[in-house]
């Protein structure tokens, strides 16, 4: 599947991810008064798939899902899932400052990984884009310093491990249809999550499943919108964009729940933002050699 390079059309898709994703950060909030983890990611799926179905209809039904590379949509998803539970589990371990920090090493992993697995260039403006964006975060969450404990070993490798799925979509981009990618996210973290959400499964109540919809449509959609940027700009122009959610999530706790909104977030959010436009710039076009004619 060939797309010409439009970091633009990229970072518009991303901009549809960031909303979707801080929507999700609200209702996931609110579901989570009630239901458990396995329970909440189980739902989202479930319902992911019935949200899928009208986009799956467009892109040509069910037969266009066919895939010769059912191994690689299994392993991505399982590692995607995996790493899903171990950032659940590090909150409860360590601070959410220093999950949040430790998560947002992902890009590291996914520019590391993209330059040795899929031949991207980690050229001078992307890194610096990673490194401005990793200090905002640190400067925004500012993570009480110690010494290292089980919760951080485990919130670190989520983080390698949501880097290993977002290279891994990268692939897939190449031969599957987006429809195809989230269709089967959707289908193997189901399968996955089934039996643990019926061992701890509670019936939610009228406003949960409210919830629990929402979740579902912007957890789905969110991923729909990753996997189109993808097509668009390599894995490293892509990741770094993630760090606005950051400071764009910081405000909504701000608006919503009256959380704290300070100087050091602030002073983040410029740093992320600085690099995101860096990243975004057009690169310089190549001289073109001028052609000698014949008997010059």
């Amino acid at each position: 599947m060939h797309r010409s390079a439009s970091k633009m059309t990229a970072a518009l898709w991303m901009a549809g991810w960031l909303a979707l994703m801080l929507v999700m950060v609200v209702a996931g909030r609110e579901a989570m008064r009630e239901l458990n983890v396995f329970e909440l990611m189980e739902l989202r799926r479930l319902i992911g798939l019935v949200l899928l179905s009208p986009v799956i209809a467009l892109s040509g039904g069910f037969a266009k899902l066919r895939t010769a590379r059912l191994t690689l949509h299994v392993v991505r998803n399982l590692i995607h899932y995996g790493a899903q539970l171990g950032w659940f589990l590090a909150l409860t371990l360590i601070p959410i400052g220093q999950v949040v920090a430790i998560e947002f090493t992902m890009p590291i992993w996914t520019a590391l990984l993209a330059a040795t697995f899929l031949g991207e260039r980690i050229t001078f403006s992307k890194l610096i884009a990673i490194v401005l964006g990793l200090v905002g975060v640190v400067v925004i969450v500012r993570p009480d310093a110690g010494a290292v404990n089980p919760g951080q070993l485990i919130a670190l490798a989520a983080a390698v491990g949501f880097g290993v799925s977002v290279a891994l979509v990268k692939i897939l981009t190449r031969t599957e249809p987006t429809a195809s990618i989230i269709f089967w996210m959707l289908a193997v973290q189901a399968t996955a999550g089934l039996a643990p959400s019926i061992a701890m499964w509670a019936w939610p109540s009228a406003t949960a499943w409210g919830w629990i919809v929402v979740v579902a449509l912007a957890g789905t959609f969110s991923h729909f919108c990753m996997a189109r940027a993808l097509l668009y700009a390599d894995a490293t122009v892509v990741v770094p964009m993630d760090f606005l959610r950051v400071p764009l999530t910081a405000t909504v706790g701000w608006l919503v729940y009256s959380e704290r909104l300070d100087g050091f977030t602030l002073v983040g959010a410029a740093l992320i933002l600085a690099g995101n436009l860096l990243n975004l710039r057009p690169a310089p076009a190549r001289p073109v050699p001028l052609s000698r004619s014949a008997g010059t």
